[in-house]
């Protein structure tokens, strides 16, 4: 019994209470399964924040063109600042202001964490070992414009100015910009390039599949065109399908009228070149500008479904999602210092026969994926020191820790 209910008369055991009571924090939202417009949505990230003020925090990463805020919440033991060595990790929905699942999942998924962080020694762990900033809506112009029960349309895919964000994005096989970056585009390069993000998920609606980079080629040409770091990202988004009660079967269960649902995607995963190509891709310029690794999610053919079926989606890849944030532990991680222990800002760590590199951050810590089970080679660089080179091997768990310490040339 939690609660003692016997009566007892003797005031010298009654506990004082003093009259300087801290005001109790407001009332958690309760959140329901169904579809919250802009301004609900504000609300609810403001209130969860002010609600779990020992572990969320809300912020902006600037504006939309239509002057929606672009609204963070920040999950983690230590809310507002970068603990070395416990890496981060984003998580966007709504880029395409018509795919709207993905900001309804990360509402649920703000609420899951903070309601069980107490309760559940799993999610306290997860919140406590990773910092999570969710991005539920980087449209919210064209999610205003969207229509409920749109399955497979295009009106409020792009923002204000008729831009589809997910073309907007410098390109490594474009010779030039061809168009302006959006305020939204440039909100997001701001964002990745101001914080050390590893891993980050896109969530998008149209199809039921993991789509990882590269997303096209110098042809720009039906084919698969593998990143560096292809091995690892097919176990990423083998994570995520295969965890998902219907992904791995590769067709969606919400299919459309339209022909393009019938594609059938072996194991529930895709290249994204290989599907089909784009130009200016988010998850590609998150590999190549920063040291984030960024997966796509289609979460199925419906873009906007009714609220009726929003909690069937949930049921689906809570799992998944789970299982991709505790994924942003795999590979190798640690801190580079010199001699006198400190740290190492912008030292390159590099694999052998992988032709992608990561940098420390400025506090020396620094992480980088790699796929479980496998053997590797790295190296620890940075002018002026000698360089430091160990050979690695992870296990089925996959998570190393190695540190370094440069001397000085």
């Amino acid at each position: 019994m939690i609660f003692n209910t016997s009566t007892n008369n003797n005031d010298d055991n009654l506990t004082s209470i003093s009259n300087e009571t801290k005001p109790l924090p407001p009332t958690p939202p309760i959140l329901d399964f169904r579809h919250h417009h802009n301004q609900e949505l504000f609300n609810l990230i403001v209130k969860y924040a002010e609600s779990y003020p020992h572990i969320a925090r809300h912020y902006t990463i600037g504006n939309s063109t239509e002057g929606y805020p672009l609204m963070v919440i920040e999950i983690s033991d230590n809310p507002g600042q970068h603990e070395p060595g416990e890496p981060e990790m984003k998580l966007v929905g709504n880029i395409h202001g018509n795919e709207v699942v993905g900001r309804e999942l990360l509402l649920y998924l703000i609420d899951f964490l903070l309601k069980n962080y107490e309760r559940n020694q799993a999610v306290r762990s997860l919140v406590n070992n990773v910092r999570l900033h969710i991005l539920p809506s980087l449209n919210p112009d064209g999610y205003a414009i969207a229509n409920m029960g749109d399955c497979d349309g295009v009106i409020g895919r792009a923002n204000a100015n008729q831009i589809d964000l997910n073309r907007n994005f410098p390109d490594q096989f474009a010779s030039a910009q061809m168009d302006p970056l959006e305020l939204e585009t440039q909100s997001i390069i701001n964002w990745t390039k101001s914080i050390p993000f590893v891993l980050s998920l896109s969530l998008h609606g149209g199809a039921l599949v993991v789509n990882y980079p590269f997303d096209t080629n110098l042809k720009s040409i039906n084919r698969y065109t593998s990143c560096p770091d292809d091995e690892t990202f097919r176990y990423l988004a083998l994570l995520y399908s295969k965890t998902h009660p219907q992904m791995p079967l590769g067709n969606c269960t919400d299919s459309c009228a339209s022909f393009e649902y019938n594609e059938h995607f072996k194991d529930g995963i895709t290249n994204g070149a290989a599907w089909y190509p784009i130009t200016g891709g988010m998850q590609d310029w998150n590999y190549i500008n920063a040291n984030c690794f960024e997966l796509t999610i289609e979460l199925g053919c419906s873009k906007y479904p009714l609220s009726k079926n929003l909690k069937q989606y949930w049921d689906n890849n809570l799992d998944s999602i789970i299982k991709l944030i505790n994924a942003v532990h795999i590979g190798v991680s640690g801190f580079v210092i010199d001699s006198n222990g400190s740290p190492i800002e912008g030292a390159i760590i590099s694999v052998v026969g992988i032709d992608k590199n990561v940098t420390t951050h400025k506090m020396g810590d620094y992480w980088r994926l790699l796929t479980p089970n496998k053997r590797y080679t790295v190296t620890a660089s940075k002018d002026g020191f000698h360089s430091s080179t160990y050979n690695i091997e992870l296990d089925q768990i996959g998570q190393y820790k190695l540190n370094f310490t440069l001397i000085l040339e």
